[in-house]
């Protein structure tokens, strides 16, 4: 209560300064580069990966944490290329490159692709959010997903931008403070000692960081460092809620505060997150019982007997049990607030981008340039409502349609891997038109969309067509067909004609 009740009055604080559309999409060009840092981070994190990343190190190893190595080179590439140019072109819309470069068109298919995927992304984390917290409270789960999903609405629609870096940056230390305190804590609770955990940690595989194969068909260190950088790049370079982060930091060198904390704050406290789940696995192991009692309750939910739930199946399962059996109360708030910041900083910040993209790529670029600046808030106010609700929506249906989960992220899978191909090709080649750009951006979504498809091809006549390479290649794929092939048409073309 008292945090939900913090994040209320950091949105009725900013409620006067949010008054103007820069102010609520931009913070008046005037905020410190350690907050929106914070934000980035915060917005980074969500409640999937505050619960997955542990789950991921209990069920297998230390792979995922290939992805965070990626990091620096994605913030690398976006100090150097992308934050400077969103910096001088003065657009708070990441996607105005695309319209100089390739026409409406490539603006208004990126923006597309971007609501519709934070639609997916508001889903998804407020549906994954209340799953442990219905059990930890005992609410029952749509009361928790309508009571997040009004509360972000509310302080997003009074706040701006302001009220969403402001309460990411207190979200990012409550998040940060629940994981350490966690680990700290299970570390003196193993019976033989802290030495117990990396010590059954080493004899089960728990800190290795995959296999350095060449095999593309697996999730090795290569194929996940691969789609690191891609997705990174993509987070980093043109991502709307990273982008406004840029913009709205008070100067350049702030800004660059901002890239270097987003980025570079992930890598240690992924590493947090990773290492719990090995604590996890250990302190299970050391306590077969209560192991066998989540064994027990996933093998009712699922209708299967015990002896076929593997530690895979308990992934997601072991640190809400955790929290909630041995967590002293006072520790037990605090992490139920992590979880919580950890969605509401990644809810708050989709809805303010969706409602900036609304209002400038759609409302005052096709629908009415000449709109003043009362139509133009009431636009953000009202985009922030109706997302708001839209994303409360998807999460309600995905109590019972579980499959609405997969199908959300397929789509923004295939929206994610276009959308930054599209911005590549418009980098690197200064030739390639928009009958180049258009021709490329159908042959990628084709790759994409094979890929993705793939696993369904079970039938005998379809075999052949299915796919060989992992599913962390397919943005990779996506990214590389349509810059590869809209290079190639441009030289192509560049040939032909006189």
């Amino acid at each position: 209560m008292v945090y939900f009740t913090g994040n209320m009055g950091i949105g009725f604080y900013f409620f006067r300064r949010s008054r103007s559309t820069e102010a609520f999409t931009a913070g008046g060009h005037a905020m410190p580069g350690w907050a929106c840092g914070l934000s980035v981070f915060a917005t980074y994190l969500s409640s999937i990966s505050f619960l997955a990343l542990p789950g991921k190190a209990f069920a297998t190893d230390w792979n995922a944490f290939v992805f965070s190595l990626s990091l620096p080179v994605a913030t690398f590439v976006a100090l150097r290329f992308f934050m400077p140019y969103y910096r001088r072109g003065g657009e708070v819309s990441a996607y105005a490159l695309l319209e100089k470069r390739f026409g409406v068109w490539a603006r208004s298919y990126a923006s597309l692709c971007y609501l519709l995927t934070q639609l997916a992304r508001m889903g998804a984390v407020m549906y994954l959010m209340a799953l442990p917290l219905s059990v930890l409270l005992g609410w029952d789960i749509r009361w928790i997903i309508l009571i997040v999903g009004v509360s972000v609405t509310v302080y997003s629609f009074v706040g701006g931008i302001m009220a969403v870096i402001w309460s990411d940056a207190l979200q990012a230390i409550v998040l940060m403070a629940g994981a350490i305190l966690c680990s700290a804590l299970m570390l003196f609770r193993m019976p033989e000692g802290p030495a117990q955990v990396f010590r059954l940690g080493a004899e089960a595989g728990k800190f290795g960081l995959g296999s350095f194969g060449a095999s593309l068909s697996e999730s090795t260190f290569w194929v996940v460092l691969i789609y690191g950088i891609v997705l990174n790049l993509q987070n980093f370079g043109i991502d709307q809620s990273f982008v406004q982060r840029y913009v709205a930091a008070g100067s350049e060198s702030e800004a660059r505060k901002t890239v270097w904390i987003g980025g570079m704050l992930y890598l240690p406290v992924s590493l947090v997150f990773l290492f719990l789940g090995t604590q996890l696995f250990a302190f299970y192991h050391a306590h077969p019982g209560e192991l066998e009692e989540i064994r027990a309750i996933v093998a009712v939910q699922q209708g299967v007997p015990a002896d076929r739930i593997t530690d895979e199946d308990l992934g997601d399962k072991v640190f809400p049990h955790f929290i909630g059996k041995h967590l002293p109360a006072g520790l037990t708030g605090l992490v139920i607030a992590a979880i919580l910041a950890a969605a509401m900083s990644t809810l708050s910040t989709s809805l303010n981008s969706s409602a900036t993209l609304i209002m400038g790529d759609w409302y005052r670029r096709l629908l009415r340039p000449e709109a003043t600046e009362v139509q133009a808030m009431r636009v953000l106010h009202g985009a922030t409502v109706v997302w708001g609700g839209l994303g409360t929506g998807i999460a309600l249906l995905l109590i019972h349609v579980s499959s609405a989960l997969d199908a959300w992220w397929v789509l923004s899978g295939i929206f994610g891997g276009g959308m930054l191909g599209l911005f590549l090709l418009g980098i690197i080649s200064r030739r390639a038109g928009n009958p180049v750009a258009a021709t490329s951006v159908l042959l990628g979504l084709v790759v994409i969309a094979w890929m993705t498809l793939s696993p369904g091809f079970d039938q005998p006549s379809l075999a052949a067509l299915k796919s060989p390479f992992h599913f962390f290649l397919i943005p990779v794929f996506g990214t590389l067909t349509i810059l590869l092939s809209g290079l190639l048409l441009t030289g192509l073309r560049g040939r032909i004609e006189p």
